[in-house]
Protein backbone atom coordinates (compact mmCIF):
# COMPACT_ATOMS: atom_id res chain seq x y z
CA UNK A 1 0.00 0.00 0.00
CA UNK A 2 1.40 3.46 -0.96
CA UNK A 3 -0.15 6.70 -0.43
CA UNK A 4 -0.17 10.00 -2.41
CA UNK A 5 -1.29 13.13 -2.98
CA UNK A 6 -4.47 12.98 -4.90
CA UNK A 7 -5.17 14.84 -8.63
CA UNK A 8 -7.93 15.67 -10.61
CA UNK A 9 -7.71 11.61 -12.11
CA UNK A 10 -9.39 10.04 -8.89
CA UNK A 11 -12.32 12.54 -8.98
CA UNK A 12 -14.72 9.87 -10.33
CA UNK A 13 -13.35 7.29 -7.86
CA UNK A 14 -13.88 9.78 -4.78
CA UNK A 15 -17.29 10.99 -6.21
CA UNK A 16 -18.69 7.42 -6.70
CA UNK A 17 -17.89 6.94 -2.97
CA UNK A 18 -17.86 10.18 -0.91
CA UNK A 19 -21.62 10.74 -0.18
CA UNK A 20 -20.69 13.38 2.17
CA UNK A 21 -19.61 16.06 -0.28
CA UNK A 22 -21.26 18.11 -3.34
CA UNK A 23 -19.20 17.73 -6.37
CA UNK A 24 -17.73 21.10 -7.02
CA UNK A 25 -16.59 20.78 -3.73
CA UNK A 26 -14.86 17.55 -4.59
CA UNK A 27 -13.10 18.61 -7.10
CA UNK A 28 -11.84 22.25 -5.01
CA UNK A 29 -10.40 20.15 -2.06
CA UNK A 30 -8.68 17.75 -4.82
CA UNK A 31 -7.43 21.17 -6.75
CA UNK A 32 -5.74 22.59 -2.79
CA UNK A 33 -4.77 19.49 -2.29
CA UNK A 34 -6.64 17.85 0.47
CA UNK A 35 -7.09 14.28 -0.28
CA UNK A 36 -4.44 11.52 0.32
CA UNK A 37 -4.92 8.32 -1.72
CA UNK A 38 -3.95 4.76 -0.63
CA UNK A 39 -3.41 3.20 -3.54
CA UNK A 40 -2.91 -0.82 -3.41
CA UNK A 41 -0.40 -3.23 -5.07
CA UNK A 42 -2.39 -3.57 -8.59
CA UNK A 43 -2.37 0.22 -8.40
CA UNK A 44 -5.64 0.46 -7.97
CA UNK A 45 -7.22 3.35 -5.79
CA UNK A 46 -8.80 1.68 -2.51
CA UNK A 47 -9.43 4.36 0.12
CA UNK A 48 -8.82 7.75 1.26
CA UNK A 49 -8.10 10.76 3.73
CA UNK A 50 -9.93 13.73 3.23
CA UNK A 51 -8.73 17.02 5.70
CA UNK A 52 -9.03 20.45 5.55
CA UNK A 53 -8.51 23.30 8.63
CA UNK A 54 -10.27 24.07 11.68
CA UNK A 55 -10.34 28.52 11.74
CA UNK A 56 -8.25 28.08 9.01
CA UNK A 57 -5.20 27.20 11.12
CA UNK A 58 -5.34 23.62 12.51
CA UNK A 59 -5.15 20.96 10.01
CA UNK A 60 -8.43 18.41 10.63
CA UNK A 61 -9.23 14.61 9.13
CA UNK A 62 -12.48 15.02 7.98
CA UNK A 63 -12.79 11.47 6.48
CA UNK A 64 -11.05 8.43 6.50
CA UNK A 65 -12.12 5.76 4.16
CA UNK A 66 -11.41 2.45 2.53
CA UNK A 67 -13.02 0.05 0.46
CA UNK A 68 -14.71 -2.90 2.47
CA UNK A 69 -11.87 -5.32 1.68
CA UNK A 70 -9.10 -2.85 3.39
CA UNK A 71 -10.16 -1.89 6.51
CA UNK A 72 -9.41 -3.59 9.36
CA UNK A 73 -5.82 -4.26 8.31
CA UNK A 74 -4.18 -1.35 9.80
CA UNK A 75 -4.18 0.98 6.72
CA UNK A 76 -5.92 3.22 8.02
CA UNK A 77 -3.11 3.77 10.96
CA UNK A 78 -0.52 4.13 8.15
CA UNK A 79 -2.69 6.34 6.34
CA UNK A 80 -3.34 8.72 9.54
CA UNK A 81 0.53 8.55 9.82
CA UNK A 82 1.44 9.67 6.60
CA UNK A 83 -0.80 12.13 6.78
CA UNK A 84 0.84 13.61 9.95
CA UNK A 85 4.15 13.58 8.59
CA UNK A 86 2.78 15.56 6.26
CA UNK A 87 1.41 18.17 8.17
CA UNK A 88 4.59 18.05 10.32
CA UNK A 89 6.44 18.98 7.12
CA UNK A 90 4.27 21.82 6.38
CA UNK A 91 4.99 22.91 10.06
CA UNK A 92 1.62 22.04 12.03
CA UNK A 93 2.22 21.41 15.53
CA UNK A 94 -0.98 19.49 16.31
CA UNK A 95 -3.98 18.13 14.16
CA UNK A 96 -7.31 17.39 14.68
CA UNK A 97 -10.60 15.00 13.85
CA UNK A 98 -13.14 14.14 15.26
CA UNK A 99 -15.97 10.96 15.73
CA UNK A 100 -19.78 10.76 16.41
CA UNK A 101 -19.85 9.50 20.16
CA UNK A 102 -22.18 6.32 18.70
CA UNK A 103 -19.10 5.33 16.29
CA UNK A 104 -15.85 3.08 17.07
CA UNK A 105 -13.86 5.28 15.50
CA UNK A 106 -13.34 7.42 18.30
CA UNK A 107 -11.62 4.47 19.95
CA UNK A 108 -9.13 4.17 17.15
CA UNK A 109 -8.25 8.15 17.14
CA UNK A 110 -7.55 7.30 20.78
CA UNK A 111 -5.28 4.50 19.92
CA UNK A 112 -2.98 6.87 17.76
CA UNK A 113 -2.63 9.27 20.53
CA UNK A 114 -5.65 11.35 19.78
CA UNK A 115 -6.99 13.48 23.11
CA UNK A 116 -10.47 13.95 23.56
CA UNK A 117 -10.66 17.83 23.34
CA UNK A 118 -14.15 18.75 23.75
CA UNK A 119 -17.78 18.01 22.15
CA UNK A 120 -20.18 20.02 20.28
CA UNK A 121 -23.81 18.48 19.64
CA UNK A 122 -25.57 19.79 16.57
CA UNK A 123 -29.57 19.47 16.17
CA UNK A 124 -29.22 17.90 12.68
CA UNK A 125 -28.19 14.47 15.12
CA UNK A 126 -28.71 13.38 18.06
CA UNK A 127 -25.20 11.80 19.05
CA UNK A 128 -22.59 14.00 20.68
CA UNK A 129 -19.68 15.23 18.36
CA UNK A 130 -16.29 14.19 20.07
CA UNK A 131 -13.45 16.76 18.90
CA UNK A 132 -9.53 15.21 19.31
CA UNK A 133 -6.74 17.03 18.99
CA UNK A 134 -3.20 15.44 18.77
CA UNK A 135 0.59 17.13 19.13
CA UNK A 136 2.83 16.57 16.13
Amino acid sequence: MRFEIADKSYYPFILERDKHMCKSLIMRKLKDKEFIIAINEQEQAVGWLRYGYFWDLFPFMNMLYFDDAYRNKGHGRKLVAFWEAEMRAMGHKQVMTSSQSNEDAQHFYRKLGYKDSGSLLMDIDPALEIIFTKKL
